[in-house]
């Protein structure tokens, strides 16, 4: 699969979360992968919504959130690329359910790096690298 989502955002947002810490580019990479599978799930489910309302537009409710395009790190035009990769082309993605889109994936974003600085200072590395995202993802369950 390849990555719609551009990594210098991702980087960014991993770097607002790790303070001191340097970042490496799989870390960036393994993020916005997750990211993007993320978001086409959600899309999917989004989608699920509309067909069940009769609409096949995706709004920002059938995201469940609505999204300040003016605090977003995460560029729309890449996150509509993201909507679009696992739903039928029959579908429309409003750009309120794009904000809407971004806005979760960007904060499950920060979650996730947060975390991950937490794991690269725990290991007393100076920098996030891709382990520490994938570690992230195969901890988390246990944790829901």
């Amino acid at each position: 699969m390849s990555v719609e989502l551009p990594f210098a955002p991702v980087d960014a947002i991993i770097r607002r979360n790790a303070g001191d810490l340097r970042v490496s580019a799989d870390a960036a990479e393994a993020l916005a992968r997750h990211v993007q599978a993320h978001g086409a799930a959600l899309a999917v489910e989004a989608a699920a919504r509309a067909t069940d309302d009769g609409r096949k537009t995706l709004m920002a409710e059938d995201f469940g959130t609505e999204g300040d395009k003016a605090s977003l790190e995460l560029p729309i035009a890449p996150v509509d690329r993201i909507a679009r990769l696992d739903i039928d082309d029959r579908y429309r993605v409003s750009m309120n359910a794009r904000i809407a889109l971004a806005s979760i994936l960007e904060a499950d974003a920060d979650a996730v790096a947060a975390a991950a600085a937490v794991l690269a200072r725990h290991a007393d590395r100076r920098t996030v690298i891709e382990d520490d995202i994938e570690t992230y993802f195969e901890l988390a369950p246990y944790f829901e």
